[in-house]
């Protein structure tokens, strides 16, 4: 199983931890967060973070974050190692969170995949049918 870690800006990370622990109560605890405050540097995110994966125990991970060239990716981005063992993706959003959740049991780089288009096919633009995506079902994980 992957572990999932989030690093986003105060207090994003645990907001969306709430959000998971509502919707998936049985999966949300695989799921760690980081908030990065004002006045942590990217080498102090880097450090927390590397201690947060050490305590999870899981040979690989998925890490979101909210912004691309941001304190929290720039921090995750010195994370990845090349075995490919730590994957990255930025621009988080609840969707790509839920589906994160979902299929936590992939190994990470099929993980990747899913949270990625989980998060894509979750953005629709509203009055614009034609750009909808077909809705995907989401079956939590134990």
């Amino acid at each position: 199983m992957s572990g999932l870690l989030l690093i986003a800006h105060a207090p994003l990370a645990s907001a969306l931890k709430a959000v998971a622990e509502h919707t998936f109560p049985n999966c949300a605890p695989q799921l760690t967060v980081l908030d990065v405050t004002p006045e942590m540097s990217v080498e102090v995110v880097e450090r927390e973070a590397r201690a947060l994966l050490a305590a999870a125990g899981h040979a690989e991970f998925l890490v979101l974050t909210d912004v691309f060239g941001a304190t929290p990716c720039n921090a995750a981005q010195r994370l990845l190692d090349d075995a490919g063992h730590v994957r990255v993706i930025a621009g988080v959003n609840v969707p790509m969170l839920w589906r994160s959740l979902c299929y936590a049991a992939e190994p990470v780089a099929q993980l990747v995949q899913r949270a990625s288009d989980g998060g894509a096919r979750g953005i629709v633009l509203g009055g614009a049918p034609e750009l909808a995506s077909p809705t995907i079902p989401c079956s939590p994980t134990t």
